[in-house]
């Protein structure tokens, strides 16, 4: 399910997103024991190893040793939360990739997988209203940054960097989930698929005559060579980012 951001009053969340002077302030008097980013940081551990589904304002002040109520001085929902998790995550990524475009795009790319399955909470939060954080933007500067030694225009740029940015995040949002299904059911992915595909044959005699380009692509993956230390499904979405990534590039080149 869909979470999305910037639900709260944007006159509240903006100013701490961007950390505006006396955003994250408490109250007058001593340095409390918590703060904003304190309070963040617990956030994104518990969603981390809990998943969206886990993360509560009560959940982060048990990590914090304190109430939730505690938590509002700072923080104003768990929308407000979300947002703020969302964008300091983002923090971990690199802003400046160096040399050819393409090799630039490639590094950019291999590291929002990387971070996707560090953080596979990040994409329950859905892209139709983006956060506008800084470290959000941040990393759209450093793709733009790359693709303008294309030479396409900003209407090109544009499509390329939504085809890219969905593309990433939709393959490892497949490698996320198949290891979020394992881990929930109890079974492999391996096993879930060689319990029900010999049964094809059973339910569907006519398969091959049905569906003749699905066991032509099957018959060509044979002799492929597979790493059987990974999930099944973890491998077809490598392979889908590794080779889909090529294919994307060379269409700019090719647009170039």
């Amino acid at each position: 399910m869909a979470v999305f951001a910037a639900q709260g009053d944007p006159r509240r969340s903006m100013p701490l997103l961007w950390r505006a002077p006396d955003s994250s302030a408490g109250h007058p008097g001593p340095k409390p024991a918590l703060n904003v980013d304190v309070i963040v940081d617990a956030a994104i551990a518990v969603a981390d190893a809990e998943g969206m589904a886990g993360l509560s304002m009560r959940a982060v002040g048990e990590r914090l040793g304190c109430t939730a109520m505690a938590l509002y001085t700072y923080v104003a929902d768990k929308s407000a939360l979300v947002d703020l998790m969302y964008d300091r995550a983002h923090a971990e990524l690199a802003t400046d990739y160096r040399g050819p475009w393409r090799a630039a795009v490639t590094a950019w790319a291999e590291d929002l997988w990387a971070f996707y399955l560090r953080h596979p909470w990040v994409l329950t939060v859905s892209q139709a209203r983006p956060v506008l954080g800084p470290h959000e933007f941040d990393v759209l500067e450093a793709l733009l940054r790359a693709l303008r030694g294309t030479g396409l225009s900003g209407r090109e740029v544009r499509s390329v960097v939504g085809t890219l940015s969905h593309f990433v995040r939709g393959a490892a949002q497949m490698s996320a989930e198949s290891r979020q299904a394992a881990a929930a059911t109890g079974l492999s992915d391996d096993d879930w698929w060689y319990a029900r595909s010999p049964l094809l044959s059973e339910v569907a005699p006519d398969f091959a005559e049905r569906y003749p380009e699905i066991c032509w692509l099957e018959a060509e993956r044979a002799g492929e060579p597979v790493n059987e230390t990974v999930p099944y499904m973890e491998n077809e979405a490598r392979e889908t980012f590794e080779v889909g990534l090529s294919i994307l590039l060379d269409g700019v080149s090719a647009r170039m």
